[in-house]
């Protein structure tokens, strides 16, 4: 009597194991707060910005506020100067050309919200003993950079991934003893 309640409560465990075992692997998500849940609403924001009218007020209004977003990258005219090293002065926008002249009354900003979600898929048994992980990772990213000269904007660029969706495999022949053997040759080179 005894062995049979072994039995199926081992049966049960492994029923129960077999059933739903993708919810149990890891997943992520990685999010910049701002205003924008969707990478087109972030451009629409930035489309917005007029160079010479836009202020940083009208800026914060937009959803690009240079006080409270996080990740926020503040560049002087030393900055943009290295980043431009490489282009001669007159092929540069005028904005930018104001910006260097203007030295200390030029500031930049990179405002850089993105979204970003990770979630393993696959086999779980293969995925927790690490023979095999499939990772599929989705979300946005957007890229703004804003120059002001003195109060008003003087030069706009963006950049981004409007749609991000890829697919990670990882494949360990030997499962659970791969890392150990990773750790051995890097050990040994």
């Amino acid at each position: 009597m005894c062995a049979k309640s072994i039995t199926k409560a081992i049966l049960f465990l492994l029923l129960v194991t077999q059933v739903g075992c993708a919810n149990l692997l890891p997943r992520s998500k990685a999010v910049t707060e701002s205003p924008w849940d969707e990478y087109e609403a972030a451009k629409a924001s930035y489309d917005n910005i007029i160079v010479g009218k836009t202020t940083v007020e009208d800026l914060q209004k937009l959803g690009f506020d240079i006080k409270a977003s996080p990740n926020i990258k503040i560049l002087n005219y030393l900055d943009i100067a290295a980043m431009l090293q490489g282009m001669p002065s007159k092929d540069l926008d005028p904005g930018l050309q104001a910006c260097l002249r203007a030295r200390s009354d030029c500031r930049a900003y990179v405002f850089e919200p993105k979204r970003s979600y990770t979630k393993r898929v696959g086999n779980f048994w293969l995925d927790i003993f690490n023979f095999k992980r499939r990772t599929h990772e989705t979300g946005w990213r957007f890229r703004a950079l804003v120059v002001f000269v003195n109060h008003h904007v003087a030069y706009k660029l963006s950049s981004g991934e409007p749609k991000n969706d890829q697919m990670t495999d990882q494949v360990n022949p030997l499962g659970p003893f791969q890392a150990p053997a990773d750790i051995f040759t890097k050990a040994l080179f």
